[in-house]
């Protein structure tokens, strides 16, 4: 499950050491960690990684084939996650040590700043090949996240890009030495960490008002 540790000004949210998909119980505790964050005062910025091979592969398939009437509420679920990332008044910097995949790879665009890993693991969205269609509001939050081309790629082809490929696309801001990978975020979140506050909230609302208001939409399809 996730954890949340503290290196002076940067929070370190660790998702864990599995697929870390999103199941209930797992968002509930992402939730939680992001509530110290953002009632915390002062100084702060926050780092989000994993441990093992998967930053995440995004939604718990198995639970939700296990639970097909509460479809709804659960998606409503991920996308107050994402929206919640990405108008959260602190710096936040995702640290991508391992694979990431769907809706893992668009809670790392709800990110301020990406790393990722040089040598191996892919960011994807896969949704094409799996047969599963964005929905409006993973729609909005990639293309507002991402070059026009760039997003569209990533979205009707699945292509898997490593690290370097990431960079180059603009999907991640540093690509580094797997031993790097976490450090070289909290560098990053720690030099922003005095920038947290009211006026970065407003910043970003303003920024990403349309793909926020379209992720909190609860009459928005959902499928």
């Amino acid at each position: 499950m996730p954890t949340l540790d503290r290196i002076d000004d940067v929070f370190v949210l660790d998702l864990g050491d599995t697929e870390n998909r999103f199941h209930p119980d797992w968002l509930a505790s992402v939730d939680a960690a992001l509530d110290t964050v953002d009632e915390t005062e002062g100084a702060r910025a926050l780092v989000t990684t994993a441990t093992g091979k998967f930053f995440s592969n995004g939604l718990d398939l198995d639970w939700l084939l296990a639970h097909p009437d509460r479809h709804e509420d659960y998606v409503a679920r991920v996308h107050a996650l994402f929206a919640r990332v990405l108008g959260l008044r602190v710096v936040t910097v995702a640290a991508l040590q391992g694979h990431t995949f769907a809706a893992g790879a668009m809670l790392s665009l709800a990110h301020d700043l990406r790393v990722m890993r040089a040598d191996r693991g892919f960011w994807c969205l896969p949704e094409v090949d799996i047969q599963i269609p964005f929905t409006p509001g993973m729609s909005a939050l990639i293309q507002a996240r991402l070059a026009p081309q760039t997003a569209h790629v990533a979205m009707t082809t699945g292509r898997r890009y490593g690290g370097a490929e990431a960079l180059a696309a603009g999907i991640v801001d540093e690509a580094v030495d797997e031993d790097a990978v976490r450090s070289t975020a909290v560098r990053i979140a720690a030099a922003h960490a005095g920038k947290a506050g009211g006026t970065l909230a407003t910043v970003k609302a303003r920024m990403y008002e349309p793909a926020l208001r379209v992720l909190r939409d609860r009459t928005a399809p959902r499928g």
